[in-house]
């Protein structure tokens, strides 16, 4: 396997393939178990915030996902839209409102 090391303002980064970023993810623990492969695909693509894919794919509204986790439905929104970045606590009760680990949203 080859590596691809990038300098970006002066800082090495490996570019790594999805599937193995992936594989090393899970073998932190990193990720949930239970998530299809496609769908991890897209969460680590980063193009849709991972809270908007992981409610979508559990079937929940923002209204539910929002009420599970103890929040409002606009501050909700405004994470999933990336216009807030929400807090720690917040990020926390969203990953056990939808089950997943904290990790897997930031």
């Amino acid at each position: 396997m080859q590596h691809d090391l990038l300098h970006i303002q002066g800082r090495p980064y490996m570019l790594v393939p999805l599937h193995e970023y992936r594989q090393i993810m899970a073998a932190q623990g990193s990720e949930a178990k239970d998530l299809p492969s496609e769908l991890l695909d897209r969460i680590f693509a980063r193009e849709v915030h991972p809270v908007k894919i992981l409610r979508a794919h559990r079937g929940l509204t923002q209204e539910e996902l929002a009420a599970s986790a103890s929040l409002s439905r606009p501050y909700l929104t405004e994470i999933e839209t990336g216009r807030k970045e929400g807090s720690i606590t917040a990020i926390k009760a969203i990953a056990a409102a939808l089950n997943v680990p904290p990790g897997l949203l930031l």
